[in-house]
């Protein structure tokens, strides 16, 4: 049965938020499964128009460029990673096993929500792997982050963080190993399905398992190089 669950983003990424209306739930998910077909390249408002029987500019009521829809897209996935990972380390005590929480969650090897009508988290999830780093790697990237695109990736990354902290308060890095660990998550799922010369691990039949492993033991190696089997 689908739910609603309504994700508070920045409202200078829309013009109108299109959680709110049929209309624009309905460019949400076809957005979403356009690009997944198409690639954001090729993507473009004319074509997402013609797939939803509807004008563009009924679309650019909604969003002013594809950019801008794609930082959108990003933010709801990143906004619902982090629902999951309060979610799923609610009342965890042991800051070892928030941590593999944390990564299971990022690498999003769990079987993916499929409640929400208008998201298929699946299909977002692919498009965030392959599409996600032209959403903050641009010539407006710091204009785009003075104006809060970004903070939704930055607090996800801060609660990463915090958990790494609380393994090691000594650690040094953990700002810069909760960030990479985000990255790895993407990269060598990206790597495994499509240049595995750069990764060691492999993506079979859509099983993240491996990359999981990696990014697991990338850490406690990272935090607890001498006791790297006490978490």
């Amino acid at each position: 049965m689908a739910i609603r669950i309504q994700m508070q983003l920045n409202e200078k990424l829309y013009l109108r938020d299109p959680q709110d209306t049929k209309l624009g739930r309905k460019i949400i998910r076809h957005s979403i499964l356009l690009i997944d077909e198409i690639g954001f390249e090729q993507f473009n408002f004319k074509k997402l128009a013609e797939r939803i029987e509807s004008t563009e500019a009924s679309v650019y009521r909604y969003f002013e460029n594809k950019h801008l829809l794609l930082v959108y897209l990003l933010c709801w996935y990143w906004e619902w990673t982090k629902f999951q990972l309060d979610f799923n380390t609610n009342n965890i005590e042991d800051p070892c096993q928030k941590l593999r929480i944390a990564v299971a969650t990022i690498v999003n090897t769990a079987k993916r929500n499929a409640t929400i009508d208008f998201v298929d988290e699946d299909v977002l999830h692919k498009v965030v792997v392959v599409e996600g780093v032209k959403g903050y790697h641009s010539k407006e990237v710091d204009k785009e982050n003075q104006e809060g695109f970004f903070a939704t990736y930055k607090s996800l990354a801060e609660k990463i963080a915090s958990f790494i902290s609380e393994i090691d308060p000594e650690f040094t890095y953990p700002r810069a190993l909760a960030s990479t660990l985000l990255e790895m998550a993407k990269d060598h799922t990206y790597f495994a399905e499509h240049l595995p010369r750069l990764t060691d691990v492999k993506v079979i039949d859509g099983n993240l398992s491996q990359v999981e492993q990696l990014l697991i033991d990338f850490a406690f190696r990272l935090i607890r190089p001498e006791e790297v089997n006490a978490c």
